[in-house]
């Protein structure tokens, strides 16, 4: 399936997982101009790398446990936690096991999208 911008229902089994990293994967579930989420799956070990962009992030572990960096601090946070990022912050995550974070950008980040 491919998922179209603004598309009002969207089946979450029926959109392919895109390799970004060794151990990492995303599939982009939902967006419109101001607004995209974003499933994110990690293997135990492996690293969202230290990076910044100019959108605003919110991310919620949904299984697992990770630590966080945000411009230089860092913090374990486990299932049910959440995380922001305020815009040109940089950050990254360690899994400490497997686990799978929401991630949430406003606005959308176009970037994902024509990759």
């Amino acid at each position: 399936m491919a998922l179209e911008k603004n598309q009002a229902f969207v089946e979450t089994a029926q959109i392919q997982w895109e390799a970004v990293a060794e151990g990492v994967r995303r599939k982009v579930t939902s967006y419109g101009d101001q607004l995209m989420t974003v499933l994110v799956d990690f293997k135990k070990g492996s690293v969202g790398y230290l990076h910044k962009h100019p959108h605003v992030q919110i991310s919620y572990v949904q299984t697992g446990s990770f630590e966080v960096s945000i411009d230089g601090n860092k913090q374990v946070l486990t299932a049910g936690d959440f995380y922001y990022v305020a815009p040109e912050l940089e950050h990254g995550v360690t899994a400490l096991e497997d686990g799978l974070l929401l991630d949430v950008f406003t606005p959308m980040r176009q970037d994902f999208v024509n990759a």
